[in-house]
């Protein structure tokens, strides 16, 4: 194939998990097809997860104002169109998605297979086995477009020089810097709090623990947790994103729930351990590049029809809790086997 620039449109608009899990994707083809320029349609808030890869920008959509409904669709497809895009992979495979693709002018149009049959019969209970990771399933679309893309041997950014700011938030000793993001977006996904409590105690004595969430209920349970403990940093709402993950590629270790979070910090290069409830590994969202072990996972003795879901969305009552089979001296000793 010709080494002529060309360029891509990469399409993965949400959720904030799924589209960071694109970035250890994208780094792995831009290093190995230099030949390559890729566009990223994701939302505006997302890029900062992009600002280490060569020849990668973002472009922004807006789907709930200038691009919502069927001629905002329209209207960016002409915008995107400007850029005379080579091929198009489309990592999202939802309705708005497939309809933009009509609209847009390319040579070639790859669209992810999500596996939602092998899902379908997991969560069913009908099987239980490792699906393909969704890290695979991108790389998947690009071998279909021409460009096999290993992930064999991966490659991260260095740890982010803070700027005054941070160094004033974090101080300046030298104790070992442990992240922890104890929520999620479903609460079957959440280890409960009375048992991270119990946890970030622990650790406080004699790591610094920072403390990752968003939102105002969420912030202001961390800030309790923050003002319980010494050496507890709780950085909700006090940072940006981008500030956010400077602190993260600092981590010596991720502590996070099936989440957003984690897969900030694998595509960082950070260590990363999770605390699975009701979903679990073999739907294919573990974090990138994380040994097996690394995934602590409720007792499916106990609870023997997780995963109830593939997004945690979906549970019996007696299961949101499930989390909780998972004892706070089990994430202790996994923290300070790798730290």
């Amino acid at each position: 194939m010709s080494k002529k620039t060309k360029h891509i449109l990469v399409i993965r608009l949400s959720a904030m998990g799924d589209v960071a899990m694109t970035v250890p994707v994208l780094r792995a083809l831009t290093h190995q097809h230099s030949e390559l320029r890729i566009t990223v349609l994701t939302r505006a808030f997302f890029k900062p997860f992009f600002r280490n890869l060569e020849n990668v920008e973002v472009f922004p959509v807006d789907v709930k104002g200038e691009h919502k409904g069927i001629f905002g669709l329209y209207k960016l497809a002409r915008e995107l169109n400007k850029k005379k895009f080579y091929v198009v992979a489309d990592l999202h495979n939802v309705l708005r998605s497939n309809i933009l693709k009509k609209f847009i002018s390319c040579k070639r149009l790859v669209t992810i297979d999500k596996g939602r049959k092998e899902k379908s019969l997991l969560t069913s209970g009908k099987v239980f086995k490792q699906l393909k990771t969704t890290h695979q399933r991108y790389a998947d679309v690009f071998e279909k477009l021409g460009y096999k893309v290993d992930l064999a041997t991966p490659s991260f950014p260095k740890p982010v020089d803070l700027n005054r700011k941070l160094q004033t938030l974090i101080g300046d000793d030298s104790k070992r810097m442990i992240g922890i993001a104890p929520f999620a977006t479903h609460e079957g996904k959440i280890y409960p709090l009375n048992l991270m409590k119990h946890v970030i105690e622990n650790l406080s004595k004699d790591y610094k623990v920072f403390l990752f969430g968003g939102g105002e209920n969420e912030s202001e349970i961390l800030n309790k947790f923050e003002d319980s403990f010494d050496n507890t940093i709780n950085l909700a709402g006090k940072v940006t994103l981008d500030e956010e993950m400077d602190v993260i590629s600092n981590l010596d270790v991720m502590l996070s729930m099936d989440s957003g979070n984690a897969h900030i910090a694998a595509m960082l290069g950070v260590k990363v351990i999770t605390i699975w409830g009701v979903t679990h590994p073999f739907a294919g969202f573990t974090p990138f590049n994380q040994p097996e072990n690394h995934a602590l996972m409720a007792e499916r003795k106990r609870f023997p029809r997780i995963p109830t879901s593939i997004y945690g969305n979906k549970y019996p009552e007696n299961y949101k809790e499930a989390s909780g089979s998972i004892t706070p001296e089990t994430v202790l000793e996994k923290i300070k086997s790798i730290i």
